[in-house]
């Protein structure tokens, strides 16, 4: 699917987005809305928010987004909506302040968050676009429109004409019959048009009964809110077992898709639609076992870059350490006679470090996947280490620069100046 595609989905999902219901809701009906719309048992939903909520709080972050941007059944608009104007919310306006002063901070993480905040935002930014997909011409609510009440004097002026009020909520004159238009029969002011009664029986005739289509499998539901449990658990798992490794995790993920497609096929109830997520998953499975990845933590950190250039070695901060970005270190200012030291450990990104032209440099230079350019030394691909320990040209003595730079997937560059 093309980004034209994906631009109609998301457009689509807007203008038909879930209402929250009224009934049924355990806070503010953000997954029961969610499972009403898309035909979900809501237990599935609300596992799947809790297990987001432990990336971080990226569930909580979702269900937020969800209590101001999802309109009630029966609002014209959502909170948000409603509190810039553009309709009527039945949630209260300091509620939705609250709400909106609640999700600021909450979303400032993303700036300073790691891994897992990221990585469960996207899962449910990527979660609600396939499950729109699949069935979001299913159940699709009509919005609801303000009501329009013009009514106008119980008689008009000057008129013995009575004033009805029609479907649109305007006034209208109760007229008498076509094939009496003097009104000259009492009895006959209410009488209805010739073949009106005929008409009426019609509309009112019980149409067929339209036979019910094969009930949706729970499979793929199901299966979908035990992978998304399973990748939460295991990525709070990777902060005390180092077995989770992204390579091992993505297998688990796979391994549940499979149990879910076997369920599906052995029962005869569906699942096939796993093999859209199964596939691309083994496909990064691999690639990221052979690129090296063993650590969710390689991604941990704040994503941003940094420019320095310090003057002395008190300046040069002991560590550097970023999810992703671009680090990038001056230190021709540093003064002879001094010993400086620093660490940089960074996600995804380019570290570029360069030295006076007569220092003494030990470094140590690896990337997981890329580039490392040491000095004079230049080797790519995956799981490149190069350590170099080498005097400037005017011999050992004066500045010492000790370097350990260490990316997952980028370039790693130490120059002279």
């Amino acid at each position: 699917m093309g980004a034209a595609g994906v631009e109609e989905t998301l457009k689509d999902f807007w203008a038909s987005r879930p209402r929250r219901p009224q009934g049924g809701r355990k806070v503010a009906g953000v997954a029961a809305g969610i499972a009403e719309r898309y035909r979900l048992d809501p237990v599935i939903v609300r596992v799947a928010l809790v297990a987001l909520a432990l990336c971080d709080g990226a569930g909580v972050l979702v269900y937020l987004a969800g209590w101001l941007l999802l309109a009630q059944v029966g609002d014209e608009v959502s909170p948000l909506e409603a509190l810039v104007g553009r309709g009527r919310s039945s949630t209260p306006t300091p509620v939705t302040v609250l709400l909106g002063l609640a999700v600021l901070p909450t979303s400032g993480l993303l700036f300073n968050g790691g891994f897992a905040l990221v990585s469960g935002l996207a899962l449910a930014l990527g979660s609600v676009y396939l499950l729109h997909s699949s069935r979001g011409a299913e159940n699709r609510p009509v919005p609801t429109a303000p009501v329009r009440r013009d009514l106008g004097a119980a008689r008009a002026a000057g008129s013995d004409q009575e004033v009805g009020v029609d479907e649109r909520g305007t006034a209208e004159p109760v007229r008498p019959p076509a094939w009496d238009p003097l009104g000259a029969a009492p009895f006959a002011w209410d009488l209805p048009e010739p073949g009106a009664g005929r008409a009426t029986a019609v509309a009112e005739r019980p149409e067929a009964a339209v036979p019910r289509g094969r009930r949706r499998s729970r499979v793929g539901p199901l299966t979908f809110g035990a992978m998304m449990v399973v990748l939460a658990g295991s990525i709070v798992a990777a902060e005390h077992d180092p077995w989770f490794t992204p390579p091992h995790v993505l297998g688990l993920l796979v391994g549940v898709l499979g149990l879910g497609m076997l369920v599906g096929a052995v029962t005869g109830g569906g699942g096939k639609g796993l093999m859209w997520l199964a596939v691309p998953l083994s496909a990064v499975g691999v690639l990221a076992s052979a690129a090296g990845f063993q650590d969710f933590r390689d991604f941990d950190g704040p994503a941003g870059s940094i420019t320095a250039a310090p003057v002395s070695a008190g300046e040069l901060e002991p560590s550097y350490e970023f999810g992703a970005g671009e680090v990038t270190l001056d230190l021709v200012g540093l003064p002879e006679g001094e010993t400086a030291r620093t660490t940089v450990r960074l996600g995804a990104g380019t570290i570029r470090v360069k030295v006076p032209r007569n220092a003494d440099v030990v470094a140590t230079c690896h990337t997981n996947v890329g580039v490392v350019t040491c000095l004079d030394q230049e080797r790519q691909g995956r799981q490149q280490t190069v350590t170099v320990d080498e005097n400037g040209p005017d011999g050992p003595g004066g500045l010492r620069v000790e370097l350990d730079l260490r990316t997952s997937l980028g370039e790693v560059a130490v120059t002279r100046g």
